[in-house]
């Protein structure tokens, strides 16, 4: 291998293989639309490549300014926006939420029955804003369809709906009973949305505005927030659905989607659109300490609390997981404030690094950063749900496998 060959230490051949993987086994059959994917190692993108079609109806190439959905990649992003308001005292990880909303005071827990005739009992414990940021709160998504509980937020349209609004999604919370008493499980909800709704709270300002004076502004994210504008609409992507038989159709046509109208709903859990360079510049960050191109967005030391594995006993998610769903493989993974962390690697049975942290969103978009290597890695691509194929996991391989 030529010296020329490598970049900050990784071999641009082995890289190479991604985009002939994906063209191989995703792209060309028709079980992906396209794949824009990008890999930074020491601070400098190293590889980037888009391929296939943003828009297959349309016939146009996915770009590296293509706009994509990255539903739950927005997480991570109101995790740290929380986290910038902890570091100025405005509230502490053991508050219980009533604390800030107080018709939360008396939550109950599911026993039996169906909405709206729910049997209940008073929680056992009370919910800290830790339990929110960890999805150890009790709450759920109605998208599950696991439980009794998740029916209702589907009744109700808790996921979103063109009717929803922050302060709407709260008030029915009161009203719904919790899967468990919080801190004693980890259940993947919509308690980031609850967060964004804190944020607005606690800073006293739309979460949309928050994000981008003191995350999407500093960091040059033009790019990225809860709408396609106008002058973006010709580089936004379809989003499409994965069908029996491995192939897809269309489930969100760029022309007509709710992404391109002003939303009501500012779900800090699934609402943002961003491009490979844009989240490049937010992951960088993460890996850089919280801090990229002199802007920092969030205390080194803040940083570190936050990629820690906040489970109880530092145990993993399947010791504590009642659901089966996550953005995440489960096994060696436990959950900080905000993204999953690998705790063991052999358990994770994919390669990788102890204390490498991220997340993914449901139209299969995945980001990790792995502080030990110095490096960052993101997929972009649009087809639902993000369980369809094990292309992270294929990602992690190859992309490690580039190393040298």
């Amino acid at each position: 291998m030529r010296e020329s060959d490598v970049v900050a230490g990784l071999s641009l051949e082995r890289l190479e293989r991604i985009s002939r993987h994906l063209e191989d086994q995703y792209i060309r059959p028709g079980k992906l639309p396209c794949a824009v994917t990008l890999v930074a190692r020491h601070g400098q993108i190293v590889w980037v490549n888009a391929q296939g079609l943003m828009d297959v109806e349309r016939n146009r190439p996915a770009r590296r300014d293509t706009l994509f959905r990255i539903y739950s990649m927005t997480k991570p992003v109101t995790s740290i926006a929380m986290m910038q308001l902890y570091e100025q005292g405005r509230f502490l990880l053991d508050d219980p939420v009533h604390k800030y909303i107080p018709s939360w005071r008396n939550l109950r827990v599911y026993k039996g029955g169906t909405y709206p005739e729910f049997e209940t009992e008073p929680a056992a414990t009370t919910m800290t804003i830790r339990d929110l940021l960890t999805h150890m709160s009790g709450l759920t998504y109605g998208f599950l369809e696991r439980t009794n509980v998740d029916a209702a937020y589907r009744q109700l349209k808790l996921d979103g709906s063109s009717i929803l609004t922050l302060d709407k999604l709260v008030d029915r919370l009161a009203e719904l009973p919790l899967e468990f008493s919080p801190g004693t499980a980890w259940n993947y909800s919509v308690s980031t949305d609850v967060v964004g709704y804190l944020v607005q709270l606690l800073a006293d300002k739309p979460l949309d505005d928050y994000f981008r004076e003191h995350i999407f502004a500093p960091l040059g994210m033009m790019d990225t927030g809860f709408q396609v504008r106008p002058d973006q609409l010709d580089r936004f992507a379809a989003c499409y659905l994965h069908q029996p038989g491995d192939t897809m159709k269309l489930q969100d046509d760029p022309d007509r989607s709710r992404f391109s109208k002003p939303p009501r709903f500012l779900s800090g859990g699934g609402g943002l659109v961003s491009t490979i360079d844009d989240y490049h510049s937010f992951a960088q960050a993460l890996c850089q300490g919280g801090e990229y191109r002199g802007q920092r967005i969030i205390g080194r030391k803040t940083l570190e609390f936050m990629r820690r594995n906040h489970l109880p006993g530092n145990r993993d998610l399947p010791a504590l997981s009642i659901g089966a769903f996550s953005e995440t493989p489960y096994e060696g993974s436990g959950f900080g404030l905000g993204f999953s962390v690998k705790t063991d690697v052999a358990k994770s049975l994919t390669n990788g690094s102890e204390g490498e942290f991220g997340w993914g969103g449901l139209a299969s978009t995945n980001f990790f950063v792995d502080p030990k290597e110095d490096m960052v890695m993101i997929f972009m691509t649009q087809l639902m749900p993000s369980s369809s194929y094990p292309v992270r996991q294929e990602l992690r391989a190859m992309v490690h496998g580039a190393l040298v």
